[in-house]
């Protein structure tokens, strides 16, 4: 049944550990912390890409900033309380860690793959300048009744297809995990600058559900 889980929702980046390690949370006793990650895409442009850890997979009072990681995980969401509302938090929780002398070009440093149900209406829209986008949130499960919701940014054609499936129909997504900065607007005179984290989709479908 985990395995089973596991498989609906698979992480592989590849890039430099850029922060130090903040407590998050402990569960049973094992303690998890975050990291940055800096992810290159092919566009010579950066991603920065939290990262949770436990304590039981690495040394977390060490300091690996500059150093060159693979990490194999499951990209999980969950729900921060803030400013009298919740906000949806999310993070490459990560299974392996690999250290590696160097990362090779070409490499294909971010991939995601994600089976889970659309859980809201698709939001269909074009740019200024006519570039067609879909935004969807998939609802991934995990294990003993829990889900990841998790945000999936399409375009062009893909955009034009997914702007038609329905609320609860099964979707499989490939594509790689992006970081957004962007301005939050508090009170007429504050502004908080951001980041969002989403699945900029490179490939998708809606497989023929088995009996």
């Amino acid at each position: 049944m985990t395995d089973k889980v596991i498989e609906n929702n698979q992480v592989m980046v590849m890039g430099e550990i850029v922060s130090d390690f903040t407590y998050s949370h402990e569960i049973y006793g094992e303690g998890f912390y975050m990291v940055d990650m800096q992810v290159t895409r092919l566009s010579e442009s950066t991603d920065i890409i939290p990262v949770m850890v436990s304590e039981r997979l690495i040394d977390v009072s060490e300091d690996y900033t500059g150093y060159q990681v693979i990490v194999s995980g499951q990209f999980r969401s969950y729900n921060r309380h803030e400013e009298h509302k919740n906000r949806l938090v999310l993070s490459v929780f990560a299974r392996e860690i690999e250290f590696v002398e160097d990362i090779g070009e070409n490499v294909k440093t971010n991939q995601i793959f994600l089976d889970g149900y659309i859980c809201k209406e698709p939001v269909y829209r074009k740019t200024p300048l006519g570039r067609e986008i879909a935004d969807l949130l998939l609802a991934v499960n995990r294990p003993y009744g829990k889900s990841d919701y998790i945000p999936c940014i399409c375009w062009g054609r893909n955009a034009r297809y997914a702007s038609n499936f329905a609320v609860g129909e099964r979707c499989l997504v490939w594509g790689r995990i992006q970081s957004r900065e962007y301005v939050k607007k508090l009170s007429e005179e504050d502004m908080e600058k951001r980041v969002a984290y989403e699945v900029s989709v490179s490939k998708l479908e809606l497989p023929e559900e088995y009996e």
